[in-house]
């Protein structure tokens, strides 16, 4: 009989411990894989099968960035988080199934529910430190208060490829660091929207955001098109909503929103413009829970 050296990982409390048998023999001993928890849940979303669908999977430490992205891929949702304890809080990274990016609203609402349902059964708050600074998470009676930076954007001539890409006339456009902002006539324009992807992915922005003032219920709507990050359509998009409080608080003259994501799946969010931070609110439904094999 060959002696085994065995490594058993379990994870209690947010925190990823292992459990080394030592091998008495000394002879050759055998590598088990590491499994690491994963959890599915649809993210803005008061059903199943709605909202955005994120991964979040909590680690002892973040493994090397090809790994951290080869199972974005391999998961093939927007977002994948990736959850390490950092004392009391823990760091957060998100990952599409092609690039990391620096914030993303749903798979931290969905990090949320995994550290205060999960993880931590009964807490309330937590923190997250990001590439964003510390994201503040609340848990309240509906869901979850997420507090993001607002990302304010300025007006800038209609880009030609722009218009080309979306195949409609825009009212106005804003930009800022990471996205274009279109204004569409009408809530149901945005709904209506069939924009040419490719094209999405050649401009110089990482993302496209279509909105108009909402209808019914909703303060406004809007969609969001990130095909160069591997995401053609974002079901909702809490980053988007950073800019869209900013924008929308200048042109309603007020600061809180009910707003509607409308994609295939769609979506709710609650916004707030407070200062130059926005607050989402929004709540999770868990769909999924398993192991990863690393």
């Amino acid at each position: 009989m060959v002696p085994v050296q065995l490594s058993i990982g379990y994870f209690l409390q947010g925190h990823f411990h292992l459990i080394f048998a030592a091998n008495p023999g000394g002879g050759p001993s055998k590598t088990f894989p590491m499994r690491t928890p994963i959890y599915q849940l649809d993210a803005f979303a008061g059903r199943l099968f709605g909202g955005n669908p994120a991964a979040v999977m909590p680690m002892d430490r973040f493994r090397d960035d090809p790994t951290l992205q080869a199972l974005a891929a391999e998961n093939n949702l927007a977002e994948t988080a990736f959850l390490v304890p950092e004392g009391r809080d823990y760091h957060l990274r998100w990952f599409t199934p092609t690039t990391e990016v620096p914030l993303c609203g749903h798979a931290t609402l969905a990090s949320a529910a995994v550290v205060m349902e999960r993880l931590e059964p009964g807490r309330t708050q937590v923190i997250f430190h990001s590439a964003s600074g510390p994201l503040s998470i609340v848990r309240k009676d509906r869901g979850y208060v997420m507090d993001f930076p607002a990302r304010p954007s300025t007006l800038v001539a209609t880009p030609p490829a722009l218009a080309t890409a979306l195949g409609v006339a825009c009212l106005e456009v804003h930009a800022d660091g990471y996205n274009y902002l279109a204004l569409l006539g009408s809530a149901q324009a945005v709904r209506d929207l069939d924009p040419d992807f490719a094209a999405i992915a050649r401009l110089d922005r990482g993302g496209v955001i279509v909105t108009a003032e909402g209808d019914g219920d909703y303060d406004f709507v809007s969609r969001f098109f990130a095909p160069a990050k591997g995401i053609a359509e974002d079901p909702v998009t809490g980053s988007a909503h950073c800019a869209l409080a900013p924008y929308w608080a200048r042109r309603l003259k007020k600061t809180a929103f009910r707003a509607h994501q409308a994609s295939r799946r769609g979506g709710d969010v609650v916004c707030r413009l407070v200062g130059d931070r926005v607050q989402l609110e929004g709540s999770c439904i868990f769909y999924l829970e398993g192991q990863v094999e690393l």
